[in-house]
C-alpha cells in the first residue's frame, strides 16, 4: 500500500513539471540562489594567523609575538574606541548605521566621479563591503568582484550586528608595514592601547586602511597630515569635537618609528604559546587574559633586575621569581629570568634545579603528623656517615642535639638526614608526590638520604605551589572537599580545585601551622640572622636553600596573602662561591615583600591558630619529648590532635649521689650510706661531647665513686662506621689506596682512646678522637678501649674497589 501511494505521488509531480516547466525551472534556480546566498560567507570569515597576546588581570598588555605570517595582528576587542568608530564612519561610510551593507547613493556618487575624471577615483564601498574584501584577500578590484562583495556584504549584515561588523573591520584592516588591526596599530604607532587614543590619533588611524603606505616615516608625511586634519575638520563641523580640541589635535605629531611592544612577561608568553601548540597553532584569536598583576610584575622584575646587575660582578647571571596568591594559587607575577642583555632566555620557573634544603619543612610537618617528633623534640646533630654519604652542616660544626623546630629554622643538614632515615626515604618520596611534586621520577632508594639535602630536582613553579599549599593547609578541613595542594595557575579559577573524596588532607592544619611558626620565629644563624627581625615583624614564614656546589640559591616566603619564590644562579649550572641564598635570594625575597606592602597587596595578618586541631601535651622541658617519671622540668607543648603518641623522654634518669652530690655511687645490697637521688638530664656521649661546647649550663654526669665502671656504650661513642655498614674507599688521585677516617667521642674530655682494627693496634688519641686506616676489602671489626677499660666494638664491610 505504501509503495503504491509513493508511486502515485511521484507520477503527480512529473505531471505538474511537464505541465508548467518554466515555473519549476525558475523555482529551482531561486532555491539554488537562496542556498548560495545563505552559505556564501566563508567559515571562519577570516582564516588568518593571529599574534599571541598576553594581558594581565585588568587587560593591560604584557607582551605579544608576531603571528605565523609575520604580521602584528592582535585579536579583536569587544570594546572599540568610540573616537575611532566615529572617525572611521565619517572617513569611510557616513551612512554605515543606515544601509544594509550596500550604499547605493555612494555607488552612484562614485560612478559620477569616475566618469568625470575618466579614471577610478572612488569605489563607493561601504565598511561592510571593505570587511568582505579583507576577508577574501584583497583581490583585483573590478565590477564583478564588487558585485560579489555587495552580495556577501548584504549576507554579513543579515548575520551580524553593526557593532560586530565594525569589530571585524577594525581587527583586520591594514595600518601600514606589517601591522594589521586597530589594537596592534595603536601599540605599534602610538605605544598605547586603542582605548587610550586621542582624537588626533584616532583620526590618523582612520585614514590609514585605504592608504597604509602613508605611515612610513619620511614618505608622504604631508599627505598623511592633510588627510588627518581634513578628517578632524569634518568631525569638528559635525560637532563631535570642539574648536579647542581641534586646535590641540592639529598640534599633535604624526607617528614615527614603530614603538616596541611591552615585554613584561616574555617567558610566560613563550610557555603559553608552547603549551598551546606553537605559534603556527594560532589560527584563531589568541589573547591570554591572565591573573598577572602588571604593577606587581613590573616591581618584582625591577627588583630582580637590580639584584641581577649586582650579582653579575660575581659571575651570577640568572634569576627568577614567582609570586602566587596563597589562597587561590593564581600567579600575580611570573619572571622567568633576569631581563638584561647578558642573561639567557631560559625560563627558570619551569626548569628543574637542585632543591637544596627546600624540602625540610615538609619532612618536619610529616613527622609531626606521624608522631615521630614534637616541635621541640631533640634531634641528634653529630658526625654521621651512612655508607658513602656523610652529611655536613653548612657551618661545618655540630651542636650535639637541637630542638626539631630550631634545626628546621637553622637548616641543619645532619638532623635533617638523620630524621629522614627515621621517617623513611621511600615513604617521604611518596609523600612529596602526593603533594604534587612531579619531578621525583626515581624510587626512594635511588635518592637515598641526599633527597632531603638537594638530591632531588624541583621547579620554582612546583616548589612555590607546595609552600602555598602549606599555608592553605592551616585552614583546610577534611569535609570541605577542597584540596590544599594544587598547581599554580596563570588563569582565573572559578573555584578551588577539589580533592578525591577518599583522599585525606596531606598535612594536618596543626602540623602546617606549627611548621610555619617554626619558619617565622626560630632564631636564624650567621648571615640569615640579618633578615630574622624583618621576617618576624612582617610575619613571613621563610626558608632558604643552597644546592651542593653553590649552583642554586633559593628563598621562599609564605604569608596568608602571598607566596613568593625566588631563585638565583646560573642557567648553565655553573657554581659560584658567592652563590649563597642568605646573601642573594633572601634579600630579593624580602625586598619583594616590602614592595607588595607598598602596593597594598600584603597585609600584616597571620594564619590563625587552628585550635580545634591542636592539643597540648606535657613534655620534658629539656628534651621536648613527652614527660616521663624521671623528668624534672615539665612544660606544655602543642601537637597535632590526631598524631600518634610520641615515645616518652629517654634522656632523663634517676641517679644516686653521695652526700656532697659530686660523685655517683652504686648501692650494694645491705649498704647504709647517706645518699641523694636526683633526676638528671643525660645525653649520649657523642651528643654530649658537642653539646657541652655550645651550652655551658649543661651538667654532665658526676664521676663514679669507687671501682664501679660505666658500660662502654655510655662513655665512648663511635660516629662511623655505622653498625654493619658498607664502606667504599676510593683511591687517591695519585693511584694509591685511599684511607678511611674513623671518628669517636669520649664523655671525659681528658679521656684517652686506644684504637684496634681486627685486633691490630692502630694508636691512641686525646681530646679529638680521629684515626686513619687502610682496611682491606672484606668483613672488619673496629674496637675502642679507654684507660678505664670501657670498650666499644663495631663490625663493618669494606667494599671491593673493582
Amino acid at each position: 500500500m505504501i509503495k503504491k501511494y509513493i508511486q502515485s505521488k511521484i507520477l503527480k509531480i512529473k505531471s505538474l513539471v511537464l505541465s508548467y516547466p518554466k515555473y519549476f525551472i525558475i523555482g529551482a534556480i531561486s532555491f539554488c540562489l537562496l542556498i548560495s546566498f545563505i552559505f556564501c560567507l566563508p567559515r571562519p570569515l577570516f582564516d588568518v594567523s593571529y599574534s599571541p597576546v598576553l594581558y594581565d588581570k585588568d587587560n593591560h598588555l604584557l607582551g605579544a609575538q608576531v603571528s605565523a605570517d609575520g604580521q602584528w595582528r592582535f585579536p579583536g576587542t569587544d570594546l572599540l574606541n568610540e573616537k575611532f568608530v566615529t572617525a572611521i564612519i565619517e572617513a569611510e561610510d557616513k551612512r554605515f548605521r543606515r544601509h544594509i551593507g550596500v550604499d547605493f547613493l555612494a555607488i552612484g556618487r562614485a560612478a559620477i566621479q569616475n566618469i568625470r575624471n575618466r579614471k577610478t577615483v572612488s569605489g563607493g564601498s561601504t565598511i561592510t563591503m571593505q570587511t568582505i574584501r579583507l576577508a577574501r584577500g584583497l583581490r583585483k578590484r573590478n565590477i564583478f568582484t564588487k558585485a560579489i562583495e555587495a552580495v556577501m556584504a548584504v549576507r554579513l549584515e543579515i548575520g551580524k550586528s553593526k557593532n560586530d561588523i565594525l569589530e571585524l573591520y577594525a581587527a583586520n584592516a591594514p595600518f601600514g608595514a606589517n601591522v594589521v588591526g586597530l589594537e596592534a596599530a595603536s601599540w605599534r604607532w602610538f605605544g598605547r592601547s586603542s582605548g587610550d587614543l586621542s582624537w588626533a590619533e584616532a583620526a590618523t588611524l582612520a585614514v590609514l586602511p585605504n592608504s597604509p603606505a602613508l605611515i612610513h616615516p619620511g614618505r608622504n608625511r604631508d599627505t598623511l597630515k592633510n588627510k588627518r586634519d581634513s578628517l578632524l575638520i569634518k568631525l569638528n563641523n559635525k560637532g563631535y569635537i570642539d574648536n579647542e580640541t581641534l586646535q590641540l589635535s592639529f598640534l599633535e605629531s604624526l607617528p614615527g618609528e614603530p614603538f616596541p611592544l611591552p615585554r613584561l612577561a616574555p617567558h610566560l608568553l613563550d610557555r603559553l604559546v608552547l603549551q598551546t601548540g606553537g605559534i603556527r597553532a594560532f589560527k584563531q584569536q589568541a589573547a591570554f587574559v591572565t591573573t598577572i598583576d602588571r604593577d606587581i610584575q613590573e616591581r618584582a622584575a625591577a627588583i630582580l633586575n637590580r639584584a641581577g646587575n649586582r650579582f653579575m660582578t660575581n659571575g651570577i647571571m640568572n634569576g627568577a621569581c614567582l609570586i602566587i596568591n596563597t589562597q587561590t594559587g593564581e600567579a600575580a607575577a611570573y619572571i622567568g629570568n633576569i631581563t638584561t642583555p647578558s642573561a639567557s632566555d631560559v625560563d627558570i620557573i619551569s626548569s628543574r634545579r637542585s632543591s637544596g634544603s627546600l624540602l625540610k619543612p615538609f619532612l618536619y610537618a610529616a613527622m609531626l603528623d606521624s608522631g615521630d617528633i614534637l616541635p621541640a623534640s631533640l634531634v641528634s646533630d653529630i658526625p654521621t656517615r651512612v655508607g658513602s654519604f656523610s652529611p655536613e652542616n653548612i657551618s661545618r660544626t655540630y651542636l650535639g642535639v637541637a630542638p626539631a623546630d630550631e634545626a628546621l629554622a637553622r637548616s641543619l643538614n645532619v638532623p635533617a638526614a638523620r630524621s629522614l632515615r627515621v621517617y623513611g626515604v621511600d615513604r617521604f618520596a611518596r609523600f612529596l608526590r602526593s603533594l604534587g611534586l612531579t619531578t621525583l621520577f626515581r624510587s626512594g632508594d635511588d635518592y637515598g638520604l641526599p633527597l632531603i639535602l638537594g638530591g632531588a630536582e624541583v621547579t620554582l613553579w612546583e616548589i612555590t605551589a607546595l609552600y602555598a599549599g602549606l599555608g592553605r593547609s592551616v585552614h583546610a578541613r577534611e569535609d570541605d572537599g577542597k584540596a590544599a595542594f594544587f598547581p599554580p595557575s596563570v588563569f582565573h579559577r572559578n573555584k578551588i580545585p577539589s580533592k578525591p573524596a577518599s583522599k585525606m588532607t596531606a598535612i594536618s592544619p596543626a602540623a602546617a601551622w606549627l611548621t610555619l611558626e617554626a619558619l617565622v620565629w626560630a632564631t636564624r644563624p650567621g648571615e640569615e640572622a640579618v633578615w630574622q627581625e624583618y621576617a618576624s615583624s612582617r610575619r613571613i614564614a621563610w626558608k632558604t636553600g643552597t644546592s651542593f656546589g653553590f649552583r642554586d640559591a633559593w628563598a621562599i616566603g609564605v604569608t596568608p596573602e602571598w607566596t613568593v619564590g625566588v631563585w638565583i644562579g646560573n642557567a648553565t649550572g655553573e657554581g659560584r662561591a658567592e652563590l649563597r641564598s642568605a646573601v642573594t635570594a633572601a634579600p630579593v625575597l624580602f625586598e619583594i615583600f616590602s614592595a607588595l606592602s607598598s602596593l597594598g597587596g600584603h597585609r600584616t595578618g597571620w594564619f590563625s591558630q587552628p585550635a580545634i586541631d591542636i592539643r597540648y601535651a606535657e613534655v620534658c622541658a629539656q628534651s621536648g619529648y613527652p614527660a616521663g617519671v624521671n623528668c624534672e622540668f615539665i612544660k606544655a607543648a602543642q601537637r597535632p590532635r590526631n598524631a600518634p603518641a610520641v615515645k616518652a623522654c629517654a634522656y632523663c634518669r634517676i641517679i644516686v649521689l653521695n652526700e656532697k652530690q659530686d660523685r655517683q655511687i652504686t648501692l650494694e645490697a645491705g649498704a647504709s650510706l647517706n645518699t641523694v637521688e636526683r633526676k638528671w638530664f643525660v645525653l649520649p656521649p657523642a651528643e654530649e661531647w658537642y653539646y657541652r661546647r655550645w651550652n655551658l649550663d649543661y651538667r654532665p654526669l658526676p664521676p663514679e665513686e669507687g671501682s664501679s665502671s660505666v658500660p662502654g656504650e655510655r662513655v665512648i661513642a663511635l660516629f662511623n662506621p655505622e653498625p654493619r655498614g658498607q664502606i667504599y674507599i676510593p683511591r687517591e688521585l695519585d693511584g694509591r689506596e685511599g684511607k678511611i677516617v674513623f671518628s669517636a667521642a669520649h664523655r671525659d674530655d681528658t679521656g684517652i682512646i686506644y684504637w684496634h682494627l681486627d685486633g691490630e693496634y692502630l694508636g691512641e688519641t686525646h681530646t679529638f678522637h680521629e684515626m686513619e686506616a687502610r682496611p682491606p676489602p672484606g668483613q672488619r671489626r673496629i674496637t675502642l678501649v679507654d684507660t678505664q677499660g670501657n670498650t666499644i666494638s663495631r663490625e663493618f664491610t669494606v667494599l671491593n674497589q673493582n
